[in-house]
């Protein structure tokens, strides 16, 4: 199925690792241009290396989504590489994961930051671009934590949090032809889940209690999102798309 990226260009968020960097990948795949944004420049720029290498079009730009002229520069830096914004991928985020008894309000604030204040800065940078060519795609990346996790009172608000900015964003900017919607990960097996110390006792409760049996895999994150970033998803907007083999509890 031809999604009709080519020649879009994408910024995808925390773009250097994991579900964004693999994202990143598939649009340059499907034609698209690309600008990896990561706090990261050393990883930033070797996914960017490598979509060149490929024959594709990208850009790495080092950001800290959480500083106003950070966010700015990023969306200055993809119009100079590209013209234009249309597809923005909100992807950076982190946990600190501790019950609320030893969370520290550190621990609290940079979750809430990156995910929650990252999206809105971001948003708030490009959106006013979509609006000028009157197309645009926004796609959150939550996580099946919205609905609670316990150790993640951070992370879990965070996410559930950026759904409900999916949602008042979707219908603020509707009448424009831009589209928000989000995606809500599960268990995924990328290099930071692996790196947990626990990784075979995930795996082993993946097979035994998922309705699908495995973890998720990063392209299967990427198929959603670049679904509901591409034309085929023009009547799509305020959802959620969970990604998670089954597990919704």
């Amino acid at each position: 199925m031809d999604l009709m990226l080519k020649d879009k260009v994408a910024i995808v968020t925390g773009g250097g690792r994991g579900i964004g960097a693999t994202t990143a990948r598939r649009f340059a795949a499907e034609g698209a241009k690309v600008v990896i944004a990561d706090i990261d420049d050393a990883v930033a720029q070797t996914v960017a290396d490598s979509i060149r290498a490929d024959g594709g079009e990208a850009v790495a730009v080092a950001v800290d989504v959480t500083d106003a002229d950070g966010a700015q520069a990023m969306a200055d830096a993809a119009v100079a590489a590209f013209g234009t914004v249309h597809v923005l991928v909100n992807n950076a985020g982190l946990t600190r994961d501790t019950r609320i008894t030893k969370m520290s309000l550190a621990d609290w604030d940079i979750v809430i930051d990156v995910i929650l204040k990252g999206a809105f800065l971001c948003s708030k940078v490009v959106v006013p671009l979509m609006e000028a060519q009157r197309w645009g795609r926004v796609v959150n990346i939550s996580s099946r934590a919205h609905l609670g996790n316990p150790g993640q009172t951070n992370y879990s608000s965070a996410k559930a949090g950026l759904i409900g900015f999916t949602r008042a964003l979707a219908l603020e900017q509707g009448r424009s032809g831009i589209t928000v919607n989000a995606v809500a990960p599960g268990i995924i097996d990328t290099e930071m889940v692996r790196a947990l110390p626990h990784f075979d006792k995930i795996v082993a409760n993946a097979e035994k209690s998922l309705p699908l049996q495995r973890l998720g895999l990063a392209d299967d994150v990427a198929d959603a999102i670049l679904f509901l970033a591409s034309e085929r998803a023009s009547y799509v907007t305020g959802d959620v798309l969970h990604v998670t083999g089954g597990r919704y509890g």
